[in-house]
């Protein structure tokens, strides 16, 4: 039977892999308070403890703007507590799965970013999670490194509840709309994260290849502006009261609306490789964002 160590598990995405994850052996659930990523000897004394064959690593320092300021840490989190897992893995024999970000790229182009494309960072966050996929492929541990963008999940904030919220309160508002990205739910991820699993250790010729980093993102692309847009309309249709109209969103470019870390304008990734290895269809962005808007709808959440 197989042995899951998850790390990150309260996170959006980790919320999700506890369910994902479940049918596919014993699972050791692990949150902040069992495993601090900051704490590397815990981390390191955790994984040897354990002796799982899969460790599925779903914590991060993810607050891109602090970060700017917050390099030690973030790099500790990012990169240091990955390079620890990772020397685990190698020397137990063990799969490690890890979740990076389109911000390992500089967004420029407008064509969708493959897995071999140059990374180039424009934020400490982004640079510090590069740092973390390069330990990984360096440590020649079993792994899959999955880069993915604009996460957002039902629990917890995210960019849709905090439009769905401004739009009860205001009649206008105004969105960046020079940034370009796929939304791609925790769900999505999480789910996509346990059937690569399960056929890659099911299928010994996907097993002896499988290995390496691919772009888990949902298919199509919006803007932010574009996005909020969506989110509103959806609402409007499923009966929820709201201030703002779709056509009463403005947009506003980067420049506008200035952050402490530079955000990449183009975050296409291309997941074609991810599809056709493992064989699976990763549906356009709208269909799970419809989902969330709807759950939140049905529980009186907006």
């Amino acid at each position: 039977m197989n042995k899951i160590v998850l790390l990150g598990a309260d996170g959006q995405v980790g919320w999700e892999l506890q369910r994902s994850l479940a049918p596919l052996g014993q699972l050791v659930v692990c949150n902040r308070q069992r495993a601090d990523l900051s704490d590397l000897e815990g981390l390191d004394r955790l994984v040897r403890d354990e002796r799982p064959n899969i460790i599925v690593n779903a914590g991060a320092y993810t607050a891109v703007d602090k970060a700017e300021s917050a390099i030690n840490t973030a790099r500790r989190v990012n990169a240091e507590a990955v390079a620890t897992l990772a020397k685990a893995a190698r020397e137990i024999n063990a799969w490690l799965v890890h979740y990076s970000t389109d911000y390992v790229f500089d967004g420029s182009g407008d064509a969708p970013f493959s897995e071999d494309a140059t990374t180039a960072p424009l934020s400490v966050y982004g640079l510090t999670k590069l740092e973390g996929e390069e330990a990984i492929r360096a440590s020649e541990c079993h792994h899959l490194i999955f880069r993915t963008s604009w996460v957002y999940a039902a629990r917890g904030g995210n960019f849709a509840k905090t439009i769905l919220r401004l739009a009860k309160e205001r009649e206008e508002l105004r969105v960046i709309a020079d940034q370009i990205g796929a939304p791609t739910s925790a769900e999505l991820i999480a789910d996509v994260t346990s059937l690569v699993l399960h056929r890659t250790l099911q299928d010994p010729s996907l097993h002896d290849r499988a290995a390496g980093t691919y772009h888990l993102v949902a298919g199509g692309e919006t803007s932010w502006h574009s996005y909020a847009q969506f989110v509103i309309s959806e609402a409007i249709r499923l009966g929820v009261q709201l201030r703002t109209t779709p056509e009463k969103v403005a947009p506003i470019t980067t420049c506008e609306y200035p952050l402490p870390a530079k955000r990449p304008a183009n975050s296409r990734l291309n997941n074609a490789k991810l599809q056709s290895t493992f064989d699976i269809l990763l549906p356009d962005w709208e269909y799970h964002v419809q989902r969330m808007i709807r759950e939140l709808a049905d529980q009186g959440s907006i």
